[in-house]
């Protein structure tokens, strides 16, 4: 039988930036403890949760998370306490009513997700099943494909490229291990052009190198290059996918390219310089390539592209079913980035990507650039049904974490393990 919640609490932990974060425990009557760890955002998008910071200029730049850490402890803890774990949704929506605001400011998304995160674990463990199989049930045997970020620029790295994100798609693969294989070869070929061309190698918050290159363009360039130096065809075995991050450089009705010196462009400009790049590299998806409120913009980029790649939407929807149904609605992508801490509970998110499904839409599990070593996201993503997920570069414990977790399921799953192109086109 399922124990019941006898204690809730939570600490302050640090992140892969050094900054603070949260990590909650909860116990059950049976003796099960289970804890989990709550990522941080930097590109983060206007109409996300709200991530509480305690704001004290003499603790971590005031960036510490103690009044999160305390709301875990003392109002969320006296309401969870009694109840019963498998109950998911009925604690998520406790939760929400406790805060009772619409972007849960009040008590924090960051101290809501965590306490949401470890009752979901808490509750795995207590039915001695695996977290993917108890949140996806026995059908959740699909891994996703990796996406892995190569390339860092805008607000992620510093650096002369302004798209934030250069991506490795492996679509030839036909496991998770192969694609895994595929994207660590190609990242190690990098690195060795990138350091031939005297380029710098270091790494950006997810991994990615951050080199100083002539132009945005060079970073498809020296990928195709790596892809090609680990004995992979371009558009056959790999893909290139993109984040730009395109709110990051939107100012005063333009697009800034000034990293870079492409100068300002408009929404079509921006829309005729992507099918421009589409015309040269094998690009399977683009994501935020426009500004989180230019809602038109993105029409007019899923309607000039949306039937060749996926467009996804993060900023502009930020995992949150008001924006994902104005989106379906006007037809503004074809695809949206989920991300847990952008909505704050399990259950949000969970109806997120349902609600993707049912419009026929992709779906799209991300990581945050400030992580922890938690693997929630890797079991999640396989719960969820696979879909694509990026966890960041072969060379972060933090990131590996997550790849190494994902070999494990796979190992476990055995034969009964699915693995496909989601950029298959029938």
């Amino acid at each position: 039988m399922p124990g019941k919640i006898v204690s809730v609490r939570a600490l302050e932990i640090l992140d892969s930036r050094g900054n603070p974060t949260l990590r909650a425990y909860v116990t059950l009557d049976n003796g099960i403890t289970a804890a989990a760890s709550v990522p941080s955002g930097a590109s983060t998008g206007e109409h996300e949760a709200v991530e509480l910071r305690d704001g004290d200029k003499k603790r971590y730049g005031g960036k510490g998370v103690l009044k999160a850490v305390d709301h875990v402890n003392t109002v969320i803890a006296a309401h969870l306490v009694g109840h019963d774990p498998t109950k998911q949704a009925e604690i998520d929506r406790l939760m929400i009513g406790l805060d009772g605001t619409p972007n849960k400011g009040k008590l924090g998304a960051n101290a809501i997700l965590g306490v949401s995160m470890a009752v979901a674990r808490a509750a795995a463990l207590s039915a001695d099943l695996p977290l993917y199989a108890y949140l996806g049930g026995s059908g959740a045997v699909r891994l996703p494909m990796p996406m892995m970020n190569v390339i860092n620029g805008g607000k992620h790295a510093d650096n002369s490229i302004d798209l934030q994100e250069f991506m490795l798609a492996p679509i030839g693969a036909k496991s998770f291990t192969e694609a895994l294989r595929y994207c660590s070869e190609t990242f190690h070929a990098l690195k060795k052009i990138l350091k031939n061309k005297g380029y710098a190698t270091s790494v950006g918050d997810e991994g990615g190198f951050a080199p100083n290159l002539k132009s945005n363009e060079e970073a498809c360039e020296v990928i195709l290059e790596g892809m090609a130096a680990a004995g992979y065809q371009p558009g056959k075995d790999m893909a290139i996918a993109m984040d730009p991050a395109a709110s990051s450089f939107f100012e005063d009705g333009a697009y800034n390219l000034s990293k870079s010196g492409q100068g300002r462009k408009t929404s079509a400009e921006m829309i005729e310089l992507y099918e421009a790049w589409l015309e040269k590299y094998p690009i399977v998806l683009i994501e935020d390539g426009l500004a989180e409120n230019d809602w038109q913009g993105f029409h007019e980029l899923t309607a000039a592209l949306g039937n060749r790649i996926q467009i996804v939407g993060d900023d502009i929807f930020v995992t949150n079913t008001r924006f994902i149904e104005r989106g379906i609605r006007e037809k503004t992508a074809n695809a949206a980035l989920i991300k847990l801490n952008q909505i704050g509970t399990v259950t949000e998110t969970m109806e997120a990507i349902q609600l993707c499904r049912q419009a026929g839409w992709s779906f799209f599990i991300s990581h945050r650039s400030g992580e922890t070593e938690d693997t929630f996201l890797a079991d999640f993503a396989v719960a969820m049904g696979g879909g694509e997920l990026k966890t960041g570069s072969v060379c972060r414990s933090e990131r590996i974490a997550k790849y190494n977790r994902l070999l494990e399921i796979e190992a476990e799953l055995g034969k009964a393990a699915v693995f496909n192109n989601p950029f298959h086109k029938s």
